[in-house]
């Protein structure tokens, strides 16, 4: 909700209060907002918080994760890779959370979700859960990139020391999502996040990635359609990193602080590919 909407509200909650237009001053808090009427004009200013609470929600693979994150920084997390059940699993997650954390839903100050590629069901799951949140809520949608959040995931391990490989300030990293056969969801960054090539469908052969496969440096692979292929790309690092809701807490952050939101009625998952339906080569009569 912005500046407008805002002193329209708060018009309506003077007005409803028995104040008229005769009002000289007035002070309304909304959220982030603190807006003063004085002289017949709304004065916006922004509330200034210590700290912002961003719930995190990826749904993209076999894996449902949901965390709390303050300032960046997570507090809570619940995931599971107990099959395909992100439909029921998420709501849980996020009330679990809340209640052990003892945050109300209002003191959300925006949600993030993982937009994708990934699976086209888990994804159209949170993104669901994620828009209606914030629609009831009014508050922002924040969407982070899910390969952007797997190669968060692989730092944040390396630098706590889960993960050892040798030379990653050199290396390359590249996150693959699973797209069935020997096809992945991927993109190259340097170690320190930064992409190095666009977000592709890629069939990996023994000719893949060549560009930063042959200049000497690590070439590291995670993500659940990583395994797969690591019999492809024998020069390849293989480590096992794997999806979680943690690797956007920082992410999210940031993008909410440069005002990078989503609208919320038009946001549609990051696909990349077309959703395709099979029939089923079974004869039921």
């Amino acid at each position: 909700m912005g500046a407008e909407a805002v002193a329209a509200l708060a018009a309506e909650k003077l007005h409803l209060l028995g104040f008229g237009h005769g009002i000289l001053c007035a002070v309304f808090k909304y959220r982030q907002y603190v807006l003063c009427f004085a002289g017949g004009v709304w004065i916006e200013k922004r509330k200034k918080k210590d700290m912002s609470l961003i719930l995190c929600i990826e749904t993209g693979t076999d894996i449902c994760s949901v965390g709390l994150a303050r300032d960046g920084e997570l507090i809570s997390l619940r995931e599971s890779d107990q099959g395909r059940d992100h439909a029921r699993q998420v709501g849980v997650f996020v009330d679990e959370l809340l209640s052990q954390t003892g945050i109300a839903p209002e003191e959300l100050d925006a949600v993030a979700v993982g937009k994708g590629p990934g699976s086209y069901t888990g994804l159209r799951i949170g993104v669901s859960f994620a828009k209606g949140l914030c629609y009831g809520l009014r508050i922002p949608l924040v969407a982070i990139g899910s390969l952007d959040a797997l190669t968060e995931v692989a730092k944040e391990d390396y630098e706590a020391g889960i993960l050892s490989v040798d030379r990653w300030e050199e290396a390359c990293l590249c996150p693959m999502v699973d797209a069935r056969r020997m096809e992945v969801y991927t993109r190259v960054f340097d170690a320190a996040g930064t992409p190095l090539s666009d977000v592709s469908a890629e069939v990996v052969t023994a000719e893949s990635f060549a560009a930063w496969r042959g200049d000497g440096r690590p070439f590291v692979i995670f993500g659940n359609g990583a395994a797969k292929c690591a019999g492809l790309l024998p020069d390849a690092t293989l480590i096992q990193v794997a999806p979680s809701a943690r690797g956007l807490a920082r992410l999210a952050q940031e993008a909410l602080d440069a005002g990078r939101t989503e609208d919320i009625a038009y946001f549609e998952p990051f696909y990349l590919k077309d959703f395709v339906v099979t029939r089923s080569k079974k004869k039921l009569f």
